[in-house]
């Protein structure tokens, strides 16, 4: 019998935000695949190891993925981490892909669960908490309301056009992209508050863009709401 592949989402930071049925997943699986050289370098794993007990004892398969936008290298990648993937379901024995926040939101996993996928293999997919949906309860307030749009929007990309559209809008990934955040959102006239690490020992909030750094962590989102509430 062939094993199955979990794309297991294990939130945002916080390890008692993983739901039980990640938990339960991450538990029965044999196999543990982290996106890192190094169980130890995968914040996905530290966050899975605060609450999942024996985690150490299992087999982890180390999957780190070039921080790279040239679609051949990631494709290339993926190719391999999944064959390394598939080495464990040809054997019978399940495997745990953790991630942060949700699987099926601009997460590394997807390409690979796809692939597997493809070749003939089960794959399942375990939903987390979304890392904005954190943030947004750590502000104590909601990202949009009654009729309003919103927007998850990656900052390593053009974010000029994005920011025109009505309602809310969430800016992932934004660390390494914070001088043209700012910039844009000044130009705009547009107000947001930066959430670094959030969940995290080391999180970090700001409540203006006059106080955000020039630089930040790859956890940093920035939300941008349009207008007051009513």
């Amino acid at each position: 019998m062939k094993g199955i592949l979990y794309g297991v989402g294990v939130g945002p930071g916080d390890p008692r935000l993983m739901t039980c049925l990640a938990v339960e997943t991450v538990r029965k699986c044999p196999v543990i695949a982290a996106p890192a050289d190094g169980r130890e370098h995968a914040l996905s794993y530290r966050i899975a190891e605060g609450i999942v007990e024996g985690l150490k004892e299992k087999e982890c398969l180390n999957l780190s993925t070039p921080m790279t936008k040239d679609r051949r290298i990631l494709e290339q990648n993926y190719e391999t981490a999944a064959g390394k993937i598939i080495e464990q379901l040809k054997q019978g024995r399940d495997v745990a892909y953790l991630t942060l926040g949700d699987p099926t939101i601009y997460s590394t996993y997807i390409y690979i669960h796809r692939i597997v996928k493809e070749r003939g293999f089960e794959t399942r997919i375990i939903n987390g908490i979304p890392s904005f949906c954190a943030v947004a309860a750590k502000l104590g307030d909601s990202l949009v309301d009654r009729s309003e749009q919103l927007h998850i929007i990656p900052s390593t990309y053009d974010i000029e056009e994005a920011l025109t559209y009505p309602g809310g809008k969430v800016l992932m990934k934004a660390g390494s992209k914070l001088p043209v955040v700012k910039k844009t959102l000044t130009e705009k006239g547009m107000t947001g508050i930066m959430v670094e690490n959030c969940g995290l020992s080391d999180e970090c909030i700001y409540d203006n863009i006059e106080d955000m750094p020039d630089t930040a962590s790859y956890y940093t989102i920035v939300v941008v709401k349009e207008k007051e509430h009513d």
